[in-house]
């Protein structure tokens, strides 16, 4: 990793011309940055370390919070006015945020000093609020692979190359599903596909969870259906429903059910809390070995690669009914300033100093997140092959024009309080295949109420 002094001296390079405004030297200031992630909270220490030395008198502090507190947080201090100067943001809570005038327009800041959104290689556009204006600055982009056990595949007589070119379709499940019964071993040694197999009681599972209750479905069911040419909403930005009645998605969500119940994947909540909270992780999963391989985010790369007693392959996500086709939803964090920050210009400063070259090369080594730009990327990429960590399924994946962005849309705290319950009772049977024009309902009338 650069040296601090070297990267001190690109933040100075990074930031010059750039108003300061209540910041540097004119007196000691703090900037307050939050973050859910307690990996680019540690990732990110490098870069405040560094801004801090180019301006004296300034102080970074960086808060981390567990996810499931971090945004009642950032709400109790938008109320209280003591909210952070600026916060590691989701698409789908921004949107909230940006029509309650919580969020700082970057517009003006972007033109003063000339900042060149095109370096960010994914997510500039997801940050633009229905005004027109920018919001935030990419931080990272995340996507999903397969991962999966090799000795188990190689035991079961599998190639690399043949989890590589799985094939998906909702009908009988294509390559996947042969593979996803084979790699099932029950308590017995017998495998899903083999005489006698007893679904009740099983050693290893083929595939990791599919069944969620993620609106989205990022790291799960979404790189399936997507490729049949479905698309989540009726209109890419803003839209005004979600398309959970699509005859696609349902015979989807089908197939999906389908996998527990035959035994192939683990049942809803078999591993998560009442809550919904996962009691073991999909890492641990895999690396326990209760599941043969799994669907999972591109942040988890580093922690599958130090399994100690595994050894772990990536392989892109499944290819569509055509052989051919392979989609792949990227959703974008971002960085946002509070409106009410007491210190504009010199939060500016330091996001935008967070969205330069320097500052994500330097933390995206830690091989914790993939930096927004390429070049960024690129060192992250190398930093974690010579720990031989290879990250070529996702850079391709990234090339090849396969990243599709997750949709913006409005009031995402009250889309995901309200469908998340409902796909759970789909995937536990509690409801069948009448709960998706409900969902379709539900979606238009949260995503159109003002």
């Amino acid at each position: 990793m650069r040296s601090l002094c070297a990267i001190a001296a690109a933040v100075v390079l990074a930031t010059a011309g750039c108003g300061s405004g209540n910041g540097g030297a004119s007196g000691a200031k703090t900037i307050n940055w939050w973050t859910w992630d307690d990996k680019q909270a540690q990732a990110y220490q490098t870069c405040a370390t560094a801004f801090e030395q180019a301006n004296p008198g300034v102080t970074v502090k960086i808060s981390q919070y567990d996810v499931q507190d971090y945004f009642t947080k950032l709400t109790s201090g938008f109320v209280s006015g003591n909210a952070p100067d600026a916060f590691q943001d989701s698409v789908q809570y921004f949107p909230m945020y940006a029509s309650q005038g919580q969020l700082k327009p970057l517009d003006d800041f972007i033109a003063k000093d000339h900042f060149d959104l095109s370096r960010f290689s994914v997510g500039v556009n997801s940050w633009k609020y229905t005004d027109g204006k920018q919001y935030g600055l990419p931080l990272d982009w995340a996507a999903t692979a397969i991962y999966y056990n090799k000795d188990m595949l190689a035991k079961a007589g599998y190639t690399a190359k043949d989890v590589e070119s799985l094939t998906w379709n909702p009908d009988n499940g294509g390559t996947f599903d042969k593979m996803a019964a084979h790699l099932t071993v029950d308590t017995k040694g017998r495998r899903g596909d083999q005489p006698g197999f007893d679904k009740s009681h099983i050693a290893t599972y083929g595939t990791g969870l599919l069944n969620t209750g993620d609106y989205l479905g990022q790291t799960t069911w979404s790189s399936f259906v997507s490729t049949l040419g479905w698309k989540m909403s009726d209109k890419d930005t803003w839209p005004t429903r979600f398309n959970y009645d699509d005859p696609r998605f349902v015979k989807s969500m089908g197939y999906f059910r389908s996998l527990a119940d035959r035994g192939f994947e683990p049942k809803f909540g078999q591993f998560t809390s009442g809550n919904g909270q996962a009691i073991i992780s999909d890492i641990d999963l895999l690396g326990s070995g209760k599941v043969a391989m799994e669907t999972s985010g591109s942040w988890s790369v580093a922690s599958f690669a130090k399994l100690s007693k595994v050894k772990v392959g990536i392989a892109p996500t499944v290819l569509g009914p055509d052989g051919k086709t392979r989609t792949v939803l990227s959703n974008s964090n971002g960085n946002t300033i509070w409106a009410g920050t007491k210190n504009p210009d010199l939060t500016w400063k330091w996001i935008s100093y967070m969205g330069s070259e320097a500052c994500q090369t330097a933390a995206g080594k830690s091989g914790t997140f993939f930096p927004s730009i390429s070049a960024s990327m690129d060192a992250s990429a190398q930093a974690l092959a010579s720990q031989g960590v290879d990250l070529s399924v996702f850079t391709q994946t990234l090339k090849r024009g396969e990243l599709y962005p997750a949709v913006v849309h409005t009031n995402g705290a009250a889309i995901e309080s309200t469908i998340k319950p409902l796909l759970e009772a789909y995937f536990s049977h509690q409801r069948n295949d009448d709960v998706f024009p409900e969902l379709a309902q539900k979606s238009q009338q949260i995503l159109t109420k003002k």
